[in-house]
């Protein structure tokens, strides 16, 4: 007869997100981006790309007051659907989550439009530095909830999940905003 208690301290397997892992459960679609963290190559970069494209979609009918709501709903409704989808693929911090990316990239864009098709590629290209490179105070915000691969992720780490993306994009409107300071 096997311990029970043994499967509360034995590793977890970690999963690949696939397209049959996402369809059953939305907290899935959310957190992989609607598909777009399935990508096999730079799934962050694709992530974004589609906050993009989704980002200039939505933009002509959301107001200040839309954007501000879609991204403290989308933060809470990510945290959960971040939270749950690591547990599921057994894996702290999943690349194919781009949920994050998603948000952040919202943010950067919503705080810098209205831009050109340039200025939001550099918004896109500084974005995409801070997530990916992760220097300084992104490497912080990504350490500090940090969880070992092979261990039950919490509610904490799921919140991490999201929290070096709104660091790296904190630190891309730094950027933008001394570029602009420094240009006028």
């Amino acid at each position: 007869m096997s311990d029970p208690s043994a499967s509360l301290t034995a590793p977890l397997v970690p999963r690949r997100a696939t397209a049959r892992f996402m369809f059953p459960n939305p907290a899935h679609w959310i957190a992989l981006g609607f598909g777009s963290g399935l990508s096999p190559k730079a799934p962050g970069t694709v992530g974004t790309l589609w906050a993009w494209l989704a980002f200039l979609a939505f933009n002509p009918w959301m107001s200040d007051r839309s954007w501000a709501w879609l991204l403290a709903g989308g933060t809470l409704v990510g945290w959960w659907a971040c939270t749950m989808t690591a547990r599921h693929l057994a894996t702290p911090d999943p690349g194919a989550i781009v949920w994050d990316e998603v948000l952040a990239f919202w943010l950067v864009l919503w705080l810098v439009m209205p831009a050109g098709f340039w200025g939001q590629a550099v918004a896109f290209g500084l974005f995409r530095y801070f997530d990916a490179a992760k220097p300084g105070p992104v490497r912080w915000a990504d350490q500090l909830f940090k969880g070992e691969r092979g261990k039950a992720v919490s509610w904490a780490q799921g919140f991490g999940i999201l929290f070096d993306d709104f660091v790296a994009a904190g630190c891309t409107l730094v950027v933008i905003a001394l570029w602009r300071a420094f240009m006028a």
